[in-house]
């Protein structure tokens, strides 16, 4: 009988051995560190807020947003590109992500191969706005002043490579028209500048410039997404304003080291996606005029690729030499 209770007791000690250590012991009791590449206070750093705490009750750990803004994102990318890959030390991505890596030639990771897709969470348009004074109140009417006056137009951007830069670049390719790009350090002076006059243009994130459009500080004139937003219903897209294959959007997403568990992925995947159906983070999509998405890692994995190309193209096309 000893000797039973003995090799039984082996047994039991072998398999706590061999038993693989990946996943089944994710989450650790420690806390998930979610790195926000911008400062407190902005629009992605409340939607990751909103994030975090339903999150954690579904991982049953404490989620810390830890803000580590500069460089447009780049600072923080590289620290994760550098973490250990489980599943504790993760990144709050937006399309600055992709747009930064389609620009700049000299970035010290790579979006491809140097992070692990987990989630995305929602996406949303932007809004072509136009300074009220500029006389300009539809899509076609902006094109026919550019074209009598070659870059007498300007539009202005959060700075090189953001996305409101690149879908500057991108409008004038599908018109043939040519405006005069000035970037600023963030979106808050340059939405200043285009409220005083100095500025005419902008294709602005809602979170930007959505306070401004309903004060009538701005003119909204279209929005960049397929189909029209549900807060402007009356507001026709770019597409519908006549530029052909015009659809950009923003969107948010989590991604991590490179080398993450697939079963450790699994669990965050599905954890995230329950998390972007509570109610706050519903509620903070339908303000900005987003929707939510529910995918897989491999979808947003795909998702970033095919954008990365995408926006490259109009790189390569304008001639951006950005480093």
């Amino acid at each position: 009988m000893k000797n039973s209770l003995c090799l039984f007791a082996m047994s039991l000690l072998m398999t706590a051995v061999t038993a693989p250590v990946s996943a089944q012991s994710f989450p650790q009791k420690r806390a998930i560190t979610l790195v926000v590449p911008f400062a407190p206070g902005g629009g992605t750093d409340a939607i990751a807020r909103d994030l975090a705490k339903p999150l954690a009750e579904k991982l049953g750990v404490a989620v810390v947003v830890d803000n580590k803004g500069g460089a447009g994102g780049t600072i923080a990318a590289q620290q994760i590109s550098q973490a250990k890959p489980d599943g504790h030390t993760l990144l709050f991505v937006t399309s600055t992500f992709v747009t930064a890596a389609a620009t700049d030639r000299k970035l010290p990771y790579d979006v491809n191969r140097d992070f692990s897709p987990i989630a995305k969470l929602g996406s949303g348009p932007l809004l072509l706005v136009v300074n009220p004074q500029t006389g300009i109140n539809q899509v076609s009417g902006l094109i026919e002043n550019a074209k009598r006056n070659p870059n007498s137009l300007n539009y202005v951007s959060a700075g090189q490579g953001s996305i409101n830069h690149l879908s500057g670049e991108l409008f004038e390719q599908r018109t043939g028209i040519k405006m005069t790009h000035i970037p600023y350090k963030g979106s808050g002076p340059a939405t200043m500048d285009l409220i005083g006059g100095q500025a005419q243009i902008f294709f602005a994130t809602v979170p930007t410039i959505l306070n401004q459009v309903k004060a009538g500080k701005v003119k909204l004139i279209a929005t960049t997404s397929k189909t029209r937003s549900k807060l402007f219903p009356d507001v026709p897209t770019v597409m519908e304003g006549g530029v052909k294959s015009f659809e950009v959007g923003t969107w948010w997403g989590i991604v991590g080291p490179k080398d993450m568990p697939a079963e450790t992925l699994a669990i965050l995947n599905r954890a995230i996606n329950e998390s972007t159906a509570s109610e706050s983070l519903v509620k903070r999509f339908e303000e900005e005029g987003a929707e939510r998405f529910a995918g897989t890692p491999a979808e947003f994995g795909s998702s970033i690729k095919q954008e990365l190309d995408g926006w490259r193209k109009v790189v390569q096309d304008a001639g951006l030499k950005i480093d």
